[in-house]
């Protein structure tokens, strides 16, 4: 209720919500009430200080084609929109911004970023630089004391700003067993549709982002920030049909666009291979769960891509847009229950025994 109470006396009036996707959804909210529609999936990765800048470049190289073979948002209150609608959504649910501050270039609480960085403390001091504390709570510790004591700040005021500024991969300080540490906390995916898709999804991440943080010619270094933010934009848009920017192989530097199907099935399904196996997974773990994936790219479905085609189906079948709603929504609760991964979810409706 604070958190709330502080962005909305921040932004001064009702937050707008403004999507164009297929279809256009335009509403207003006091509050920032309508974030909690985006369900997520957040993985947690500890990394030592020196590796934090690797690992974290790496997820926020990956966060589109995460998106693109994970997308299972496309409907947002009874509007087909984005592919992954819960970024924008998120975004615009969350932004303090006036319109006059949105016009100056003022950053928003929810972003991608705009730049690599060379460690964790490039975040956190963006964190500073640009985003005003929403709940100014200060503790009675003093870090520096703690130290020299040869104890471990908590660093409450960091870590409690640090909660307030939301980016789709997050640096988190974090105390466990006694022992401080870093963490890279990866938040863009959604949730579902089954349990075996979550598990494929952090598969794939896990595994993708261990190789790619330990390449020798990191993706990072060849390709511009703006272009993986634009890869981001278009997996939200598109999901599994989207069109991404990769280094082109063999090549110095310099992007080319490809299908994101043919992207991770040619290059990045490897990748994420060898980085399970370097992480010590079993191969039946790792075959099974990274075969989901393929079989996603390869039959170019996805929650999304389900939802959309069997609530077009209804449509067909003479159901009214509500109506349809409800039976896709149905339907994807029945098969969701049994559990097989949602690329061999036949589309539709069953018919009468």
């Amino acid at each position: 209720v604070l958190l709330n109470d502080q962005m909305v006396a921040e932004r001064g009036e009702d937050f707008v919500i403004d999507i164009q996707g297929v279809e256009r959804l335009s509403c207003t909210s006091e509050s920032i009430t309508p974030e909690a529609a985006c369900t997520s999936v957040q993985l947690h990765l500890q990394v030592t200080p020196g590796r934090f800048a690797d690992v974290w470049n790496a997820a926020q190289a990956v966060a589109s084609v995460q998106v693109a073979v994970g997308a299972n948002s496309p409907f947002l209150f009874g509007r087909e929109l984005w592919r992954e609608s819960r970024p924008p959504l998120f975004q615009q649910a969350t932004d303090v911004r006036p319109p006059e501050l949105q016009a100056q270039g003022v950053r928003p609480r929810t972003w991608f970023g705009e730049r690599w960085v060379d460690s964790a403390y490039d975040l956190f001091e963006e964190n500073l630089r640009y985003f005003p504390p929403l709940l100014p709570i200060c503790g009675e510790e003093e870090p520096l004391r703690v130290l020299d004591e040869g104890g471990i700040p908590s660093l409450q005021e960091l870590v409690l700003h640090n909660g307030t500024v939301y980016r789709w991969n997050r640096p988190v300080y974090g105390i466990a067993d006694g022992v401080p540490h870093l963490r890279v906390e990866n938040r863009v995916l959604p949730a579902g549709p089954t349990v075996t898709d979550v598990m494929a999804n952090a598969a794939f991440y896990y595994g993708l982002v261990r190789a790619l943080a330990e390449d020798a010619r990191p993706v990072w270094r060849r390709m511009s920030f703006d272009a993986a933010e634009r890869n981001f934009d278009a997996a939200c848009r598109y999901g599994i049909d989207a069109e991404l920017e990769w280094v082109r192989p063999g090549r110095a530097g310099g992007t080319t666009k490809v299908p994101a199907v043919k992207l991770i099935r040619d290059e990045l399904l490897p990748l994420a291979a060898a980085g399970l196996d370097a992480w010590g997974i079993e191969p039946a773990d790792r075959d099974r769960y990274l075969g989901v994936i393929e079989e996603r790219c390869r039959r170019r479905v996805n929650g999304a891509s389900w939802q959309v085609d069997t609530y077009h189906r209804a449509l067909e079948a003479g159901l009214e847009r509500e109506a349809a709603l409800a039976a896709t929504t149905r339907r994807y609760g029945e098969l969701m229950h049994q559990g097989d991964p949602v690329h061999t979810w036949p589309v539709g409706f069953p018919g009468p025994s």
